[in-house]
């Protein structure tokens, strides 16, 4: 059988997830970790990594860097792609920084929603999410 890729932007919405739960599976695994899906959203997860020292993060996968205050408070880590580089950080812990320098806050998703996301990340937005950069120039996995 000759293997034949298959562009991501053929996938419909359900295929591109699972295909974004295998990649960032295979880059955790890089880190100790090994994941197990969920069939649904499990207190806000949508995966579970368990790493080899017993430590346990529940994750939502994303498409882009998102934040949402139904997220708020659960002890949540969200993962996403930019490209080719994965990203996973703690919901509340990037939040906060966010919040801090962007003007998220007072936009109308976040205030009538309490939902935002960002289709492209800017210098600045790139520079924060550094520390949660998880392939490419890896840093240590925040903890």
């Amino acid at each position: 059988m000759k293997l034949v890729k298959i562009p991501y932007t053929e996938l419909n919405s359900r295929q591109k997830e699972n295909f974004n739960f295998q990649k960032v599976s295979a880059v955790l695994a890089d880190y100790g970790f090994v994941t197990f899906r969920l069939s649904d959203d499990w207190q806000g997860a949508d995966f579970i990594a368990l790493h080899i020292s017993g430590d346990v993060l529940r994750v939502q996968l994303k498409s882009r860097l998102t934040f949402s205050q139904k997220y708020s408070g659960k002890n949540l880590h969200v993962a996403f792609a930019a490209g080719e580089t994965w990203y996973l950080y703690p919901h509340d812990e990037l939040l906060a920084k966010v919040l801090g320098c962007t003007s998220i806050g007072t936009t109308r998703s976040w205030l009538d929603h309490g939902l935002y996301s960002f289709p492209v990340l800017s210098k600045e937005l790139t520079n924060v999410l550094d520390d949660y950069r998880i392939t490419g120039d890896t840093k240590p996995l925040p903890e």
